[in-house]
C-alpha cells in the first residue's frame, strides 16, 4: 500500500482463478458499472494482479469473469478491501457453483498404528471443484458422525457444520475451510484419553495428514490446520496440538473433560510454550466448567495472550450435548477461520518475516 500526493491510497490485489475459463476483471463501489482490468497476469494466466487507487480507506469490490462475451459476478456478498493494509493473501472467487458446500461419501483409511480403519467424511467448501487454484485451511473434527447429518448423530442432533459455515460465509465472517470429520468407535474413551490418545494423535499426523496432502488442496501451513472436539474429543484435540505444534496451529476444545484421564494442565504449567492457539469453552454450572477454567488459567500463567492466541468463553446454562455445541459453533469458527482473525495472523507472519 502507498499513499499518493493527492492523499489517495493505492494498493494491489491478487485474484486467482483458472486461466482457461475466461478473463478476470473486478468491479468496485467506486463505480459498479466500470470494469477494472488487471495490471499484470502471471505466466500461467491463473493470477491477475490489480491496482486500485481511492481516497477512502475501505472499498467494496467483486471479482467478475468475462466469458463468451458475458459478465459473470462472483457468488457471494461483496468483498471488503482495506486500502491502508499490506495483506497479501489472494482472493479465490467462484462463479458457477452453489453457495453451499458438499460432502464426500464415507471414506475408510487403514491405520497400522491403531490396528483399525479410520472412517471419515469430508466437507468441501463451495467452489472447491470450480476454482482449482484455491487451497484451504483444514479442520480435523472428532466424533465425525455427529457433525453433519441428524440420522448419523447421537440422539439425532448434529453440529450443523454446513449450515453454520454457510451462514457465516454469507456474512463474510469466515473464510472457506475443509472439514474432515473423523468418526469415533467403541474405543472412543481409550483413544481420546491418556495414554491411548498418543497413538491416536500419531495416527492423525502420520497417516491422515499425508493423505490430506495427497488428495485435498490444503495450504499445508500448520497455522491453517487445527484439531476440534467436544468433551473427550476436546481433550484429544488439545493433546494433539500440544504434542505436534509443527503440524497443528491450534485446537478448538468445547466442554473438554480435562483432568479425567490426562495430564495436560500439568504439562501446560511445566513445559515450554508452544506456538499454537487454543479456543476453550464450557457451559455452566456443569459441563466441565471448573476444569476448563483451570486450563484457561494455566494457559494465561504460561504466557498465552487472551484474545490473541487463546480464548476462553463460558455459556451460562448450556448443557453437555450436540445441540448446545451446534448453537455456539460460530465463535470457534470465527476464531480459527474468521476473516479478521486470519488477516491478523497473516499480518503477524509478515511482521515476523520483516523482523
Amino acid at each position: 500500500m502507498t499513499q499518493t500526493k493527492q492523499n489517495n491510497f493505492k494498493r494491489t490485489l491478487r485474484i486467482c482463478y483458472p486461466a482457461e475459463t475466461g478473463t478476470l476483471v473486478i468491479r468496485t463501489d467506486l463505480d459498479w458499472g466500470r470494469d477494472v482490468h488487471p495490471m499484470a497476469v502471471s505466466s500461467d494466466g491463473n493470477t491477475a494482479t490489480f491496482e486500485i487507487e481511492a481516497q477512502q480507506r475501505f472499498i467494496h469490490f467483486k471479482p467478475c469473469l468475462i466469458k463468451n462475451g458475458s459478465l459473470h459476478w462472483a457468488v457471494g456478498p461483496d468483498n471488503l478491501l482495506m486500502m491502508a493494509d499490506e495483506d497479501a493473501r489472494p482472493v479465490y472467487p467462484y462463479f458457477f457453483s452453489d453457495a453451499r458446500g458438499r460432502f464426500s461419501p464415507i471414506v475408510e483409511i487403514e491405520s497400522a498404528i491403531l490396528g483399525r480403519r479410520h472412517r471419515l467424511r469430508v466437507y468441501l467448501p463451495p467452489g472447491y471443484e470450480e476454482n482449482t487454484t484455491a487451497r484451504y485451511p483444514l479442520a480435523y473434527m472428532q466424533d465425525g458422525q455427529n457433525l453433519f447429518f441428524p440420522q448419523e448423530a447421537f440422539r439425532h442432533e448434529d453440529w450443523e457444520i454446513d449450515e453454520t459455515s454457510q451462514l457465516l460465509r454469507a456474512l463474510r465472517a469466515i473464510e472457506d475451510l475443509i472439514v474432515v470429520g473423523v468418526y469415533s468407535n467403541e474405543r472412543r474413551e481409550e483413544e481420546y484419553t491418556r495414554p491411548g490418545y498418543e497413538a491416536y494423535a500419531r495416527s492423525i499426523v502420520e497417516e491422515l495428514v499425508p493423505a490430506e496432502q495427497l488428495f485435498l488442496r490444503t495450504t499445508n501451513n500448520p497455522v491453517d490446520r487445527s484439531m476440534w472436539g467436544s468433551s473427550l474429543g476436546g481433550v484429544v484435540s488439545f493433546y494433539s496440538a500440544w504434542q505436534y505444534p509443527e503440524v497443528f496451529g491450534g485446537a478448538i476444545c468445547m466442554s473438554s473433560t480435562f483432568s479425567y484421564k490426562d495430564d495436560l494442565i500439568e504439562r501446560v504449567l511445566s513445559e515450554p510454550k508452544r506456538n499454537v492457539g487454543f479456543y476453550l469453552d464450557s457451559g455452566w454450572p456443569n459441563d466441565n466448567y471448573e476444569v476448563t477454567t483451570e486450563m484457561a488459567l494455566a494457559l494465561v500463567s504460561s504466557g498465552w495472550r487472551y484474545g490473541c492466541d487463546f480464548i476462553h468463553l463460558v455459556f451460562p446454562h448450556a448443557v453437555h450435548d450436540e445441540k448446545a455445541w451446534a448453537m455456539r459453533l460460530h465463535p470457534p469458527m470465527q476464531f480459527f477461520s474468521g476473516a479478521v482473525a486470519r488477516a491478523a495472523r497473516s499480518n503477524d507472519q509478515l511482521s515476523n518475516t520483516d523482523a
